[in-house]
C-alpha cells in the first residue's frame, strides 16, 4: 500500500516538474516561415546575382532546369536543414520565438532533417496543392504539419 502511495506520489511530481509544451499553431508558424522565405530569396539574390554576368546575361541551361534554379533550391534546402540542425530554429523561428524538437525531445538527427526538411518541403512544393495541406496544423492536436509527421517532428514556443 505504501508502494503504491510512493508511487503516486513520484508520477504527480514528475508531472509537476516536466515542462509544458506549447504548440505553434499555424499562424505563427506562417509568419515564421514567411519571414524564412524573404531572408532566403535575399540571400539567394545577394549569392546569385554574379552569375548574370556569366553567359552575357542568358541563363545557363542544365537539362530542364537553369543554374540559377538548381543553386537556388541548394540554398533554400541547405538553409533550413542547417540553421534547424545547429539551432533548432530558423531565423523566422528565432525571430518568432519557435523552435523544432523531436516528439522524444532528444537531439534532432540527420534523418530527421532530412525527412522533415527536404522530403516534407520538396512534396510541398513540388506538388503545387499539397502546398494547401499546411492547414494541416490548425487541426491536430500537437499542430504538426504533414512534413512535421515525416520528420515526428514537432514546433513549439520557446518562452
Amino acid at each position: 500500500m505504501d508502494e503504491q502511495i510512493n508511487d503516486t506520489q513520484e508520477e504527480t511530481t514528475q508531472e509537476k516538474l516536466a515542462p509544458t509544451l506549447r504548440y505553434a499553431g499555424f499562424w505563427m508558424r506562417f509568419w515564421a516561415y514567411l519571414a524564412d522565405l524573404i531572408i532566403i530569396f535575399s540571400l539567394s539574390g545577394i549569392l546569385l546575382t554574379p552569375l548574370k554576368f556569366i553567359n552575357d546575361g542568358i541563363a545557363i541551361e542544365i537539362g530542364y532546369w537553369t543554374l540559377n534554379a538548381i543553386l537556388g533550391a541548394v540554398i533554400f534546402y541547405l538553409y533550413f536543414v542547417l540553421m534547424t540542425k545547429y539551432f533548432n530554429q530558423t531565423l523566422g523561428k528565432m525571430i518568432f520565438g519557435l523552435k523544432v524538437i523531436r516528439q522524444d525531445q532528444e537531439e534532432l538527427t540527420w534523418s530527421d532533417l532530412l525527412f522533415r526538411e527536404v522530403v516534407g518541403r520538396f512534396i510541398h512544393r513540388v506538388f503545387f496543392f499539397m502546398s494547401l495541406l499546411y492547414i494541416v496544423v490548425a487541426f491536430t492536436n500537437e499542430k504538426q504539419g504533414i512534413h512535421d509527421m515525416f520528420g515526428d517532428t514537432r514546433v513549439i514556443h520557446t518562452n
